[in-house]
């Protein structure tokens, strides 16, 4: 009488197939509990791997070539022209050679570092341990957006010239060229039209610094801390260009094919 009544608490609590339905719920446990442990795991890499990364980007995007190049010149960059060791000012005062390598290795430091960033996550990923190819390539990405945003941060606040960089466009375009080249193009013939239509550098950079994120949101694939970041990185060129806007409001900016420009 006992097997009986064994099985009909079975079929009670797992229907007609006790077995079948034993065995997928002893599947559904053990699924549960390695993606447990494979988010444990991935939880565990990013706290020594966020630091890695932000201060590994921070330092590359640092570095200040525009007034490394106008220095083997004999030149401080920051008391010619607008004062700024960006591309545009290295391209006025050291003109247009030295102007365009600066702009072309300002660019490829923000690419490198989301590489760098991607690096350092796939090496720490491996000493963890493995886990589903969708979960890695997420993390992956967020990963490279930390770096981007640091390399970003390193060339505007550079701790080698107490903390007084750039504005950060052409940082800014190296790493969209690595995370998302589509709005890049966007926001590039954006600046192209402005600065066509009005000979303004600094127009132009605003209005890519508007197009970029506009366009991040809306293009798919969406990415909420993309999107997050790319409006901050924005906000943050835009208010960069805070001189140039007071300039344009006196008058006094200067426009594209100017050597010098007036303070």
């Amino acid at each position: 009488m006992k097997i009986p009544r064994a099985r009909k608490r079975l079929r009670q609590n797992f229907g007609r197939r006790p077995c079948l339905r034993i065995r997928r719920r002893a599947f559904a446990s053990d699924f549960v509990l390695n993606f447990r442990l494979w988010t444990h795991k991935l939880r565990a890499v990013p706290v020594l791997c966020y630091i890695l990364i932000a201060l590994g980007a921070y330092l590359l995007g640092s570095i200040p070539f525009g007034f490394l190049a106008a220095k083997a010149k004999g030149i401080d960059i920051r008391s010619v022209g607008s004062g700024n060791i960006g591309a545009t000012n290295a391209m006025r005062v050291l003109g247009k050679p030295i102007g365009i390598t600066v702009l072309l290795l300002d660019a490829l430091k923000g690419f490198i570092a989301v590489c760098f960033g991607v690096m350092v996550f796939s090496k720490m990923q491996d000493a963890a341990g493995s886990a589903p190819a969708a979960v890695v390539l997420a993390q992956a990405f967020n990963h490279a957006i930390i770096a981007g945003i640091c390399a970003v941060l390193g060339h505007n606040y550079t701790c080698w010239l107490k903390f007084k960089g750039g504005k950060g466009i052409a940082t800014t375009a190296g790493v969209y060229l690595a995370l998302a080249p589509g709005p890049l193009l966007i926001a590039f013939v954006v600046f192209v039209l402005a600065v066509v239509l009005t000979r303004y550098v600094s127009i132009g950079s605003i209005s890519a610094a508007v197009a970029l994120p506009t366009a991040v949101w809306l293009l798919a694939p969406h990415n909420w801390l993309l999107g997050l970041v790319t409006t901050a990185l924005g906000a943050l060129a835009i208010y960069k260009h805070k001189g140039n806007i007071q300039r344009l409001r006196a008058g006094t900016e200067n426009r594209f094919g100017q050597k010098k420009e007036s303070k």
